[in-house]
């Protein structure tokens, strides 16, 4: 296997939820693992949450995430994306359709300053997202 680097995010109970909704949106494979699914020690209420997830996609992304684990606290913040670049727009352009669905757009996916189409949108799930098609020359 080789070394790979892949966002890895947490939620706070609806973590199954959100990695169905991505698979639906980039297709791929999907990986889950409850708390309960590795014996009675899970705590009242965590049977049913996701203590691993993992979504690999045909296009080569792997995205992993997991409900807070008990005792911790969720604080999601703004300080991360994930980014999406290629120079395939239509299958970009198909992403930004899930994605943005349901969420809010900050930047409408349109051709920037730089050349290239770009979009910002943060999901339903609170998660922000970056698209960016490379104009061929």
């Amino acid at each position: 296997m080789t070394t790979r680097l892949n966002p890895y995010l947490s939620f706070s109970g609806d973590a199954k939820q959100a990695l169905e909704f991505y698979q639906q949106a980039l297709g791929g494979d999907l990986s889950l693992n409850t708390y309960g699914a590795f014996g009675s020690d899970a705590p009242p209420g965590f049977a049913d949450r996701i203590m691993h997830g993992m979504l690999e996609t045909p296009s080569g992304f792997t995205l992993m995430a997991a409900d807070n684990p008990p005792g911790t606290e969720h604080a999601p913040g703004n300080g991360f994306a994930v980014s999406l670049s290629g120079d395939d727009a239509e299958e970009l352009r198909g992403y930004w359709d899930k994605l943005s669905a349901g969420g809010t757009v900050a930047v409408p996916l349109e051709k920037q300053m730089w050349g290239d189409v770009f979009g910002m949108c943060t999901d339903r799930f609170g998660v922000t997202w970056m698209v960016n098609i490379t104009e061929q020359s």
